[in-house]
């Protein structure tokens, strides 16, 4: 695996200006914030050495480079999922090609059903902590090279980058919740009752990526930073049949309100 992101992180710089630092990953619906990017490179996965592709409706399947104000940021518009078939190795390679590429912080956004209560659709969770359901990606031979063969993950989500987002939030008069995220395989969507064992577990809203690029950024030292835009409810009473194109519908409503923030938090 260290021969193939190698050969990916060469062919990389080889394409773009300088070495970012920060780095966002842009999930289903919300891939908005490009039209604020001042664009110097455009890279589409399938060019890229070993990348995988995106095959799913919503990720455009593009690596961005570019400058939000006067910070350095690569933008992946589209990313990998378990249930596309890749395996967990496949799903994180390019948090590994980020991570040798330079990147310091990482942002992740995705879309997620609700299952607290007191969320609506559109409502936007920080997230604070997570449940794996997935297999989990570090699973295999260890390279040290990739950081601690058993990573504490007792403070994920790096708590300076949550409380900057309370911070901003606040500034800008924008609502935000804040939760726990739990990863599931996919791609069918919850039952009313995996809904109720998902919040009896400690679950505010869930998903099926996020988890794993979180996972192997954590490992290597990566500040993390993740938001869920609520696109749908799991909560008895309001539990409703759902297609994946409700969701990218419900993202990009939400889409100027995340922008706005992710802005802020990359640029402040």
């Amino acid at each position: 695996m260290l021969t193939a992101i190698k050969e990916a992180v060469s062919f990389i710089r080889e394409k773009i200006k300088d070495t970012p630092e920060k780095a966002i990953i842009l999930g289903t619906g919300l891939g908005k914030i490009v039209e604020h990017l001042e664009v110097d490179c455009v890279i589409a996965y399938e060019t890229i050495p070993h990348f995988p592709v995106s095959t799913v409706e919503g990720h455009a399947g593009k690596l961005i480079s570019g400058t939000l104000g006067s910070t350095r940021v690569l933008v992946m518009q589209g990313r990998f999922h378990f249930y596309e078939g890749y395996t967990m190795e496949e799903v994180i390679f390019p948090i590994r090609v980020m991570k040798f590429l330079g990147i310091k912080t990482l942002v992740v956004s995705n879309a997620a059903g609700g299952m607290n209560p007191e969320f609506k659709i559109g409502d936007m969770m920080v997230i604070n902590d997570h449940i794996n359901l997935m297999p989990n990606p570090l699973i295999g031979p260890h390279d040290p090279q990739f950081g601690a063969r058993f990573p504490d993950m007792s403070q994920t989500y790096h708590p300076l980058l949550l409380q900057k987002a309370r911070d901003i939030a606040g500034e800008m008069g924008i609502q935000i919740r804040e939760g726990c995220y739990i990863g599931v395989t996919g791609p069918t969507l919850e039952t009313p009752k995996e809904y109720e064992y998902l919040r009896i577990i400690g679950g505010d809203a869930v998903g099926m990526s996020t988890i794993p690029e979180v996972t192997a950024a954590h490992q290597m030292g990566i500040s993390v930073f993740a938001i869920s835009v609520i696109t749908d409810l799991g909560v008895p009473g309001k539990i409703q049949k759902l297609t994946h194109s409700d969701v990218i519908d419900a993202a990009e409503k939400t889409a100027p309100r995340l922008t706005s923030l992710i802005l802020k938090m990359i640029t402040g």
